[in-house]
């Protein structure tokens, strides 16, 4: 990956991660209207949910700064174990609340598998580290990044549909819920193949 694309994927975590912290300052119903709903019923989970997915986004790109990892291995850990326990908590914070998307059942399904896929490269990446199967870690915990960036693609998308169409957010919406990760897997798996991670 070159200069330019990390700088890129550095800028848009980073920014992403800190615009989705706006709820703290102007409140969940202001700011998320479409997950607000969940504040009757499953405030912990969504709490858990747009807290740490935030976190995770924000530390990704650290985990793969080779020059940390090489200089400072034991910080490179402890990111690592910040990161893994911030999609955890946030990973199942997202499969309570899937299935109560407002979107639908199609959306639901596409933020649950998400969800289930986040944290179970996640913890696969995890394993391989423990085991000093390092190539594997690697492999997996780039699985688990591009999973980390569908919070970026889906901020990416929702602009993309609503300035470039003129399709319903109700009817676009669902769509997004797939459209944010999928691509994100077979990028990283043709990524993975062509450079033999």
């Amino acid at each position: 990956m070159n200069i330019a694309r990390k700088s890129l994927v550095w800028f848009l975590s980073i920014s992403i991660a800190i615009a989705s912290w706006r709820f703290m300052v102007g409140g969940v119903v202001e700011t998320m209207e479409v997950v607000a709903h969940n504040l009757d019923t499953r405030q912990i989970p969504l709490f858990a949910h747009i807290v740490f997915a935030p976190l995770a986004l924000i530390l990704m790109p650290f985990q793969f700064w080779s020059r940390l990892r090489t200089n400072r291995p034991q910080v490179h850990r402890w990111i690592g174990r910040t990161y893994v326990i911030a999609i955890i908590i946030s990973g199942l914070g997202g499969l309570i609340i899937a299935p109560f998307a407002t979107a639908g059942p199609f959306a639901a399904t596409g933020f649950f598998i998400l969800a289930i896929l986040w944290i179970g490269t996640t913890l696969i990446a995890v394993n391989h580290a423990r085991q000093h199967r390092i190539a594997a870690h690697k492999v997996w915990m780039l699985r688990s990044a591009a999973l980390t960036f569908a919070a970026v693609t889906l901020r990416l998308w929702l602009p993309f549909f609503i300035i470039a169409t003129n399709i319903e957010f109700s009817t676009f919406y669902p769509w997004v819920a797939w459209l944010a990760w999928v691509p994100n897997l077979i990028f990283i798996e043709l990524y993975i193949r062509r450079r033999r991670v």
